[in-house]
């Protein structure tokens, strides 16, 4: 493996980011898929991609301290070497070297429902498909319905799929929007002069995708900001700069926009970059009503500036209560603000411990203790150990008997706390045709089931509600888990009645679940806000698959504060006590 020495230019801690480097790994990970190569050895690829996404710190700069990459969990030396490779060059030789043989373009085809490994390499050698664009050409012309294994039905699903493709697969997905922003944002933080710098737009909002980041900074006079600006190494291009603002662009393609405002405007400045533009236009006519004109430089009388140095300056001026920025979509919250209504958000200081999360018996990277004391840093009073079961086989899913043997081991590590528990629990699949896998006496012996959908995706919307009210007819069954199973750019949300399913889980006493891991954040906003109007309680989880990875459930918190979600909806915001009292039991 390189030493230290060899990646300790201090400019690559801010060019390479955790997101980049996960991303190699993903896409060399899918081209050795497509290439039918040793599936142990794309498992490999993917899990460290998953593990690098999750790290709390930037690899590169634990590469400069002199740390060793291959004690992280699911980073073998092997690995850790690629990872110093790329820190070092930017590159990935072996990603490189797949490419050759494979297109690299081919690994966003396998993202599209109904197109895996195998259909998305015989499309390209029959048909040369190497777009969605191709893919519809071949759809409309019957080629793709004459490929032995697809037929009419398939081939008009993939189209169906393909046509529906979302506009936010051109986004960044929140986490790594944030984390290939923040490297600017502390060299900005650093400069001589600067006061403050602060984050806007959808990041601000924590929209589940990101297009681009609005930051705005305040500084002394002559403190030459945006000159400064270009000199920071993670810069990929310059679009454009001015007197107060420059448009760069950074890792992966992102663009920045940077802006320079005076104090006078800075909270004028935030509330128009921070809010949706339904949103702002909203307010600009609230404005315009009272006689006034709000822009980015201030709320205005005339020529007189009458606010503009905060938000909640502008917002009492204009007889509306500050606002939080999630909520800023105009989706009732300027009325709602108008009248007082607006709700208590939920708060990451308000959980009390987390309902998902995974350990090395499944398909996790740390043992029991090590998430136990790693939620205890937390200062959580309860983690819930929600293992795979048996029908999930790819993640290793346990059976009756290893289930057994780790409930045996969570009591035993029980009695060492104090002021801690350990739920135990499993990520228990729910089958197509509503059973769970796992008979009702091993459901018995868990603290509360946490049920999920991980096969069957393609079900008609009849027949997957179906299958979700069968399986709340379990007893036994207290939550579900990401409960549309859709997956951010790659997967959609399964089809349902999803307020049928609601209206059951109430009756029923089961909570939904706010997933926080980044490629999921499922439920998502909308749904979480329909969910509690109509009586639904919701858990936010991390769904952790390591230590660290404990801390995604952040980002759950904000789908849910978007989703007007408030403490008291959120059954981890309650004691074990209380919580105890709440999980369905028969």
């Amino acid at each position: 493996m390189e030493t230290p020495e060899n990646v300790t230019d201090a400019r690559m801690t801010a060019r390479v980011s955790n997101a980049e480097i996960a991303d190699k790994f993903e896409r060399l990970a899918d081209l050795l898929e497509l290439q039918d190569d040793n599936p142990f050895r794309v498992r490999a690829y993917r899990n460290a991609a998953r593990v690098i996404e999750g790290l709390p710190r930037p690899l590169a700069e634990m590469l400069a301290a002199g740390e060793d990459l291959d004690e992280l969990p699911g980073i073998g030396a092997a690995i850790a070497e690629k990872i110093a490779t790329i820190v070092k060059t930017g590159k990935l030789p072996a990603l490189a070297e797949a490419a050759k043989t494979t297109p690299l373009v081919l690994t966003d085809l396998m993202r599209i429902p109904g197109l895996g490994p195998k259909r998305v390499r015989e499309l390209y050698e029959t048909l040369d498909v190497k777009s969605a664009a191709d893919i519809t050409r071949a759809a409309k012309s019957g080629e793709l319905a004459q490929l032995p294994g697809f037929g009419e039905k398939l081939a008009g699903k993939i189209a169906d799929a393909v046509a529906h493709l979302s506009p936010e697969q051109k986004r960044f997905r929140l986490a790594d929007a944030e984390k290939l922003a923040a490297p600017l944002v502390e060299y900005l933080k650093g400069l001589a002069g600067v006061k403050r710098v602060v984050v806007a737009g959808s990041l601000r909002r924590r929209r589940e995708t990101v297009g681009d980041i609005d930051i705005l900074v305040t500084a002394g006079r002559g403190a030459g900001i945006l000159d400064k600006l270009k000199r920071f190494d993670g810069i990929r291009r310059v679009v454009s700069s001015g007197d107060t603002r420059a448009t760069v662009i950074v890792a992966m393609n992102l663009q920045v926009d940077v802006r320079v405002v005076p104090e006078a405007s800075f909270g004028a400045a935030l509330y128009y970059f921070t809010g949706s533009k339904a949103h702002n236009v909203a307010v600009r006519r609230i404005a315009q009503g009272k006689g006034l004109k709000l822009n980015e430089y201030g709320l205005y009388r005339g020529d007189t500036r009458i606010a503009g140095k905060s938000e909640d300056e502008v917002a009492k001026k204009l007889g509306l209560a500050w606002i939080p920025p999630e909520l800023r979509e105009d989706a009732g919250e300027i009325e709602a603000a108008a009248h007082g209504r607006l709700p208590e958000l939920v708060t990451l200081e308000a959980l009390r411990g987390d309902l998902h999360s995974h350990t090395t018996a499944s398909d996790g990277h740390a043992s029991l203790r090590e998430m136990a004391e790693a939620a205890r840093e937390q200062g959580y009073a309860y983690l819930a150990v929600t293992d795979h079961t048996r029908s999930t086989r790819i993640a290793h899913g346990l059976d009756p008997k290893r289930l057994s043997r780790q409930f045996a081991e969570i009591d035993a590590l029980n009695e060492t706390f104090k002021g801690f528990r350990l739920l135990k629990s499993a990520e228990t699949d729910i089958l197509e045709d509503g059973s769970l896998d796992l008979p009702d006496e091993v459901l018995a012996e868990m603290d509360f089931v946490l049920g999920t959908v991980h096969a069957h995706f393609e079900l008609p919307a009849a027949r997957q509600t179906q299958r979700l009210l069968k399986a709340f007819d379990n007893p036994y069954l207290s939550g579900l888990a990401h409960p549309t199973a859709r997956q951010i750019g790659e997967r959609e949300p399964i089809r349902l009645d999803f307020d049928r399913v609601c209206e059951a889980a109430a009756e029923r006493g089961i909570f939904l679940e706010v997933n926080g891991q980044p490629a999921r954040l499922d439920l998502d906003a909308s749904r979480c806000r329909r969910a509690t109007e109509l009586g639904v309680k919701l858990a936010i989880s991390s769904d952790s698959h390591s230590a660290a990875g404990l801390e995604t459930i952040r980002f759950g918190v904000d789908q849910a504060r978007r989703g007007w979600v408030g403490k008291k909806d959120v059954v981890n915001t309650r004691s074990l006590r209380s919580l105890r009292g709440i999980l369905r039991r028969p």
